[in-house]
């Protein structure tokens, strides 16, 4: 990584975290220009269902907290 590709990380990297998402969110947007509508319309339909599911009661949420938890559980009793 080039010395000014760093500081402009160490910079983004410090501020909050719905900044860094928007950043993300463009640069991989500006390595992707050509929009499959396929894909879009299928994630749009995927986020529906999901919030559908969640505002009907038929599944809940949990917490960042939790799923590392989990994911620590899961990876010490397979190795």
């Amino acid at each position: 990584m080039v010395e000014e590709a760093r500081k402009i990380l160490e910079l983004a990297l410090k501020m909050p975290a719905r900044e860094r998402a928007e950043i993300a969110q463009r640069l991989l947007e500006s390595l992707d220009r050509q929009i499959d509508i396929d894909v879009e319309f299928a994630w749009q339909t995927e986020v529906e269902k999901r919030i559908s599911e969640l505002d009907g009661g038929k599944v809940a949420c949990i917490s960042w907290e939790e799923v590392q938890e989990r994911l620590m559980r899961n990876s010490s009793e397979a190795g």
